[in-house]
This record gives C-alpha cells, structure tokens and sequence, in this order.
C-alpha cells in the first residue's frame, strides 16, 4: 500500500513538472512549434478576418514572429482578440500571443507582459480625400466627428474639443460609411486603423488621414505576465524583422495605398523584458 502511495505521488509531481514545462506555469515555457495568436479580425490594414484569409500589418509581424519562434504559417492557430478581452485571453491560456493593435500601458501591464513595442502609432483624422477644411484636430469646431461608442478616441476629442458635434456609433465600419456619405465630416481613431479604411479598394481616392496625430500609442506583443524566455525572443524577433528591411515592406504593403507614412519614432527599439 504505500508503495502504491508513494508511486502515485511521483507520477502526479510528474505530470505537475510536464505541465509546467508546456507553459503552464506564469513563467512556464511555450510550445513553440503550434503557437495560438490573437489578432483582431475586423480592422482593415491591421488584422482582418475574410472567410478564413487572415491579412493586415499585425498578421504580417505575428506570422514573422512565429516563424523565428519556430512555427510555420499553416501551424499558427488565429484567435480573435476584441479590446476587452485581450487580457483576459492572455490570462487562462486561450492564447500564446496577442499582436492587436495593443498598447502598452501601466494598467495592462499589471497582468500581462508585453515585448515592444514594434509600432508607434497615434489617434489621428480619416476625412475625405476633397476636403481642406480640416487640418487636425484643432479645425474640428462645428464638424461632425464619429467614433465608436464609449471608446478612448471619443474621450480623448470630447477633452480636446469640447465643443465638437461628436456622433457615436457601434464600428468604425459604421464611421466610415457616414464619412463616405456625408453624414459626418470625419472619423477619429489610431492612425493606422484609419489607413487601413482608407487603403480599401472601395474607398481608393475618397479618403486620406490628415497626418497630425495628438496621441501616442506604442503597439506591443501580449504574453503571459513573467514569461521573461518567450518575452526575449519575441523582442529579438522584432528586432530582426526591422533590421532586415520586413518591417517597411509590411508597413508598405497593408498602410502604403493610404499614402500613410509611420509618425516619429518609427520604427521603434523593443524595451528590454523584465
């Protein structure tokens, strides 16, 4: 009997240690080879979800990371990440990485890591492409601006402009259409989101950002909260993909056709993981 006890002990601190090493653990090693990658599946240039055909800049610099990593494109699972779930995905193991137009802030960090960031992007203006009234933010009295409902882009312009005629709405999606028919002067939001609308085929030749961000947001890679290896290479990854001329060409492939050129800072240095 307590050899029976004893060998059911081991096997169990056995299957403990197995587990851990698998990612398990806050700190634990990640699979490398089959990696489970948020990314958002309704932002035209960014992430973008259509009938299983995943594009956009964030696609491009989670495929790139995943093949340093080890994993082929076929191999990557693609998850949706929407923005209030995002950490919570990271948290139960739902995904490995979230790369989803995220940034990085003291909030967010206090439960999950990032690697970053790999892009600086800010809230900016999508108009129309014939329009010269607006120039930035500051030409924004009496116009009527839509964002999304209860979102930080709404916020921010209500701290901004007081004054201005803000129209709320469920999508941006939702924004850009108002926008193209007139119903609103312009959308505001993270300057990259805004020239993936504006690089739609749709709308080539209708829309353009005006290019005066009041913002800044550094996008980075979502992890595990203290998984210091993963976080490490994903930021060697990052490097990499800069150094070698694949960051441009991602920036110009999925943002180019909007004319949208990366604000300062562009692009960034990765902070060291702690």
């Amino acid at each position: 009997m307590a050899l029976k006890k004893i060998g059911a002990a081991t096997a169990a601190a056995a299957l403990a240690l197995s587990l851990t090493a698998c990612g398990g653990g806050a700190a634990g090693t990640t699979d490398l080879s089959n990696l489970k990658i948020g990314i958002k599946f309704d932002q035209p240039g960014m992430g973008l979800n259509e009938a299983g055909k995943y594009t956009g800049f964030d696609v491009d610099v989670a495929t790139y990371i995943a093949g340093k990593l080890g994993t082929t494109p076929e191999k990557i699972q693609w998850v949706q990440a929407p923005t209030p779930q995002r950490e919570t995905l990271i948290e139960n193991g739902s995904v490995d990485l979230v790369v989803a137009t995220y940034s990085i802030n003291d909030t967010r960090k206090q439960r999950v890591s990032f690697a970053g960031p790999y892009f600086i992007a800010g809230q900016d203006l999508l108009i129309r492409a014939d329009d010269t009234s607006i120039t930035g933010v500051d030409s924004l009295k009496g116009k009527k601006l839509c964002s999304v409902t209860n979102s930080t882009s709404a916020q921010n312009v209500k701290d901004k402009v007081p004054g201005v005629n803000l129209q709320e709405f469920a999508t941006y999606s939702d924004c850009v259409t108002a926008l193209v028919s007139k119903g609103v002067d312009a959308l505001t939001t993270d300057d990259t989101i805004l020239a993936g609308y504006a690089s739609q085929p749709q709308y080539a030749g209708k829309l353009k950002v005006v290019g005066k961000p009041f913002t800044q947001e550094n996008y980075g890679v979502g992890l595990k909260k203290g998984n210091t290896d993963l976080c490490n290479k994903v930021t060697a990854a990052i490097n990499d993909m800069i150094k070698d001329g694949s960051w441009e060409k991602a920036v110009k492939a999925n943002l180019g056709p909007a004319n949208y050129t990366p604000g300062p800072g562009n692009p960034p240095t990765p902070a060291a993981c702690s």
